[in-house]
Parts: C-alpha cells; structure tokens; sequence
C-alpha cells in the first residue's frame, strides 16, 4: 500500500533546541533531526522534511507567515505538519488558517519541553501531528477542519486553541469549544468539527492578502487605565505608524469611562476592533448603556471582535488591512465571528 506523502516544514522552536557549551537550550535543529528522533513515522508516512527557518516563534513576522502559507499552497502532497515554538502558536496557527486553502490536512505542533529533558514531548507530539494529518477522518473531513494544531494527544480548530500556560505539557486548550479529536493508542478518535462560516467568509474577502505589512497596536485594558498610549495615537498618528488597533475590553466589551471618548477618537483615525480581554466568547451588543457601554463604542464605530480574543482580533485585522479592505469590509468579516 502506498503509504501517504506528508510534509514536515520545521520553523525552529523549543521542539528544534538543542544545548550549547553553557547548558541553555538555542536553536539548533532541523527537520531531518527532528525526523530523525521518531523512527515511527516512517511506518506511517512518505515523510518529505524542509527546514524552513530556526528561530523562536516570539520572533517570527508576518511575512514569514505569508510566505509560508504560499508554499504550502503550492505543494504536492497528501498533507502538511508545521513545526515551531508555542509563544506564538495560537497566532500564527490562526494566520495560516485564513490563508491557506486546501483539501488536504495542515497541521501545526510543537514542544513545551526541550529535547534535553527527559520528558521531552517534542517525538510525542510529531509522531500524533503524522498520525492526525494521515487519518482516513482528517483526510475526509480536512476542508471542513481547516487548520488543526495538535499538542499532547489533542487536536484542536486553530482559530479556536489558546495557549493557556507558559510552562506545563497541557498548556493548549479549546475553552469555547473543546478539541476536535483526541488520540488514544493509535486512533484518532473525533469528537466535532468546528463552525467555519467565519472563516471561509473572512477568506472570500481577503484573496491573497499580499500587501505590505500594516502594523495593528494591542492595547490591553486593566483598571482605571489613564488612556496615555491612546492619546499619543490620536494626536501623532503618522510618526507612531500603526494603521489599525485591537483595545482588549474589560467584560462584555466595556473601557473605562474616562478614556471612553479617546477609544471613540482613535476609531476615528483608524479600524479599531474590540476583543474581550477574557480570552474570547461572544461579546455583548446591546445590553448596557452609559458612555462606555458596547452600545455606545458600538455608535461611535468601532469593530465588534465577536468571540476572538485580543491575539487572534491583531491577526484578523492586520491580515485585512494587509488584503486594502476599508473599515466597512472589515467590520463585515469581523461581524461573522459573532
């Protein structure tokens, strides 16, 4: 039996560290090493490996994302597994989710133990990403999956999984959804298939999405925040040299009233999106009222984030912007996420 033709595109990460003269882990190891270290996936897959970068996921760019998007459209295999760092997995899983198109399985994994420990979960989680991107199930249903992230037995809907802990093995999670599949001996075993609307409505309006890189500011809210950053964006908008902006809301999508207007202002300038600073869920639209309720951020134009958390809003935003959408089209593809 022909055995499935799957490609390993490794980006760098804690799964590719290895230790130098001084004990701390660096960047040292390709895809044929990381093959290399799990002998089973040859029973499973024709494995094809590439070494795309070595460097942590803290430091990776839009760009690079794009390009690697580009390259796994033009592949010809049965499916793909990217490996990298966890900093920024649930980003850039997200990313690749809204531009890579395919009928075939893409599958992003990595480590949150180097290989020098001796429960390194780097093997583990390759040999499961094979074995996911291999299953008759995945196979069948990849379309409907979009892009998958696999960690520790779990397979979960990139625009859904959030890193929920710096340092522990289970640090991935789905909390509005739970995971798509888990691994048990060696079945993949399903569970659901997630909502895709959004996504394949949001992919209608970006195309390509091949422009020049348009930088989003994060601006995460906490208790009675005095607005400084925000004034500096409305006044000196062209020496800042950000073209859109994600306030990470307090509840239901809520700022504190003092800064109320300076949020309206900066709308104003720029598209700027409102995300729960929660972690994700469907924000309020019409519940409270008062100058900074969602009622009133909601009339004075900014975008409603939907169920995005603040992370996954910047992609959504930037890869927009990046794609010429104006601030109506914008808030259309933001509007499917509830």
């Amino acid at each position: 039996m022909t055995l499935p033709r799957i490609q390993i595109l490794a980006l760098g990460g804690t799964i590719a560290t290895a230790p130098d003269a001084s004990g701390a882990m660096q960047m040292g190891l390709g895809a044929d090493d990381l093959v290399g270290a799990v002998p089973l996936l040859a029973t499973l897959a024709d494995i094809r490996a590439e070494t795309v970068s070595r460097v942590g996921s803290h430091s990776l760019s839009f760009d690079q994302l794009h390009a690697l998007a580009n390259k796994i459209m033009d592949l010809d295999v049965d499916g793909v597994v990217v490996t990298q760092g966890t900093d920024t997995l649930e980003e850039t899983s997200f990313l690749l989710d809204l531009l890579v198109a395919r009928d075939i399985p893409v599958i992003v994994t990595a480590a949150m133990r180097n290989p020098a420990l001796t429960s390194a979960d780097g093997p583990g989680n390759l040999l499961a990403a094979v074995r996911v991107a291999c299953d008759p199930w995945v196979k069948a249903h990849a379309k409907a999956l979009g892009v998958a992230v696999v960690m520790l037995d779990e397979v979960y809907a990139a625009s859904d999984v959030l890193k929920i802990h710096p340092t522990r093995l289970n640090a991935f999670a789905s909390p509005q959804t739970g995971p798509l599949a888990a691994l048990v001996e060696e079945r993949v075993v399903p569970l659901s298939l997630p909502v895709r609307a959004p996504i394949e409505a949001a992919r209608k309006r970006l195309g390509a999405a091949s422009g020049r890189e348009q930088p989003v500011a994060l601006l995460w809210l906490g208790l009675d925040e005095p607005g400084y950053i925000l004034e500096a964006m409305v006044d000196h908008r062209d020496q800042l040299g950000y073209r859109g902006a994600v306030v990470g809301a307090m509840g239901g999508g809520h700022v504190p009233e003092r800064i109320a207007s300076l949020v309206g202002q900066l709308a104003e300038i720029i598209p700027t999106v409102v995300s729960p600073r929660a972690g994700g869920g469907p924000l309020l639209r019409q519940t409270y009222g008062g100058p900074s309720s969602e009622i009133a951020l909601r009339k004075a134009g900014l975008i409603w984030g939907g169920r995005l958390n603040p992370l996954k809003a910047r992609v959504l935003l930037q890869t927009c912007l990046r794609a010429g959408l104006d601030k109506a089209a914008i808030a259309e593809v933001f509007e499917a996420f509830g």
